[in-house]
Formats: C-alpha cells, sequence, structure tokens
C-alpha cells in the first residue's frame, strides 16, 4: 500500500519559540495522531547551509498508513477542533502539503 505523508511548514510568533516548541512537541503531534490513519509524527527545524526553498522555520512530518489521504485528511479535519492550540504559533503564515510515496525507501 501506498503511504502518504502530510508535510505542514510553520514558524512561531516572534519570541515565543520555547512555548511553540513545548506546545508542538508535547501536545500537537500526539493529538494529530489521534486521527485516522496517521501513524507517526516528527519535526525539524531548518537549516542554515543551504538556501531557503521556505520561509518557514519548521516542519512537521505526519506518515499516513493503510487510509486513503482523502479519508486521514476528512478524519485530521474532524478531529481538530477538539485540539489543544496555542497563540505562540503564526497560523496565518502556515502552510500544508500532502505527497505520495512514489519508490520505496532506500537505504546505505
Amino acid at each position: 500500500m501506498t503511504k502518504h505523508v502530510l508535510l505542514v511548514f510553520t514558524s512561531p510568533v516572534e519570541g515565543r519559540e520555547d512555548e511553540y516548541n513545548a506546545w508542538y512537541n508535547d501536545v500537537h503531534l500526539g493529538e494529530v495522531l489521534t486521527a485516522d490513519g496517521f501513524v507517526r509524527a516528527q519535526r525539524f527545524k531548518a537549516g542554515e547551509m543551504l538556501p531557503s526553498v521556505t520561509e518557514h522555520e519548521y516542519v512537521a512530518i505526519y506518515e499516513i498508513e493503510d487510509l486513503d489521504p482523502s479519508e486521514a485528511m476528512k478524519s485530521l479535519n474532524g478531529a481538530a477542533g477538539s485540539f489543544t492550540m496555542t497563540d505562540a504559533i503564526e497560523l496565518k503564515q502556515s502552510k500544508m502539503m500532502l505527497a505520495s510515496q512514489v519508490s520505496d525507501l532506500v537505504e546505505a
């Protein structure tokens, strides 16, 4: 079965990065994983070594398995109303992208 990922690009409100990271890591990742199909989540901070492809400082990667991605997104949207949110995130500037697997995982 094809795997899918939801990429969520976000940044904290200026001066509130610690609060933003604590909420994202300790609360939000787990809440998203309550939605059907979402099985793993991990966050990354953009590095400074390569030219930026996004204006966002962080990306969260949510893996979707065993469910059509449109059904997983419906489940996520249905659960979102009960999520604990914070005003330490720049929500208006956040972006999401759904991507589908096109190759097997290649390892060294």
